[in-house]
Order: structure tokens, then C-alpha cells, then sequence
């Protein structure tokens, strides 16, 4: 019994120091991974600006009228699409430089700044994003997220994502 007993300790032994190192292992690589990632996401070719929080006037785009307004319980559904080349460079609704490269949004009516988890409902990839900007305006889509942010989310070729 005692042999039996020092035996099942010992395979004990053996499990919790097997499963503690591929949690220890799995931590490195997920710990690496965004280390990687932070490193791939410096875009560099646009000079950081000094952006500032604002919630906003309600305003008129195309004839629609958009209410900005601090929802701490915001949640929706939709189609985010992606906005890039033909805006990098240029000034965001809140005051910076749109850098295609950084993980930015665009909302219609979120203060800026804030943070919001976009999740791709089609792989299940999900993202945290800052919102810096106004849009989308084109009908029935509820967000238009950075080039970087498509390509993580894993929608950048199709341009649009549920």
C-alpha cells in the first residue's frame, strides 16, 4: 500500500510538473506572439500627432443626422469595413494623423477617444480598437476599422466583415 501510495505521488508529481510547463510554454509563445506583433504594428511612415478626447456635436453627413454621445453599454452587430490608403496621412476627426497602420477605428457617434473590441464574427478573430475618427457613412455598415486592423481581423482582401 505504501508502494502503491509513493507510485501515485510521484505519477502525481509528474502531471502537475508536465502540465506546468506547457502552461509555462504556452504563456512564452502567447507573450512572444504580441511582442511580435507590437513590433510588425509601428508604422512610422506618419509622424505621431497629439490627438484629444471629444465627444462631439450632433452633425449632418449626406442628409443623415448623427448623435454623438458616451454609451458605456454600446454593443451592436454589423458590417465593419476598412479604410486606408486614401486617408493615411490625413487628419482624423479628433485630431491626429490617420496612420493605416495603427489599430484605429472610425464611429459615427463614439467619443473619441475610446476603446472597443471588434470581433470578426466569420473566423472569430477579435481585436481591441481605438476610436479616432468619424465614419463609416456608407449605408448599413457600423464601423470602418485601420488597414492593420483588417488584416488582423482577417478581412482585409474580402474589405467587409460581419
Amino acid at each position: 500500500m505504501l508502494a502503491l501510495s509513493a507510485t501515485v505521488s510521484a505519477l502525481l508529481r509528474s502531471t502537475v510538473l508536465a502540465v506546468g510547463a506547457v502552461l509555462a510554454l504556452s504563456a512564452c509563445a502567447e507573450t512572444e506572439f504580441l511582442v511580435h506583433t507590437a513590433k510588425q504594428l509601428r508604422g512610422g511612415e506618419v509622424k505621431q500627432s497629439e490627438g484629444r478626447y471629444k465627444v462631439g456635436s450632433p452633425y449632418q453627413i449626406n442628409g443623415a443626422w448623427y448623435y454623438p454621445a458616451e454609451d458605456f453599454e454600446y454593443s451592436e452587430t454589423g458590417i465593419a469595413s476598412w479604410y486606408g490608403p486614401n486617408f493615411h496621412g490625413k487628419k482624423t476627426a479628433n485630431g491626429e494623423d490617420y496612420n493605416q497602420n495603427d489599430l484605429t477605428a472610425a464611429h459615427r457617434t463614439l467619443p473619441m477617444p475610446s476603446a472597443v473590441r471588434v470581433t470578426n464574427l466569420e473566423n472569430g478573430r477579435s481585436l481591441v480598437l481605438r476610436i479616432n475618427d468619424r465614419g463609416p457613412f456608407a449605408r448599413g455598415r457600423i464601423i470602418d476599422v485601420s488597414r492593420r486592423g483588417a488584416q488582423l481581423l482577417g478581412f482585409e482582401k474580402n474589405g467587409v466583415a460581419k
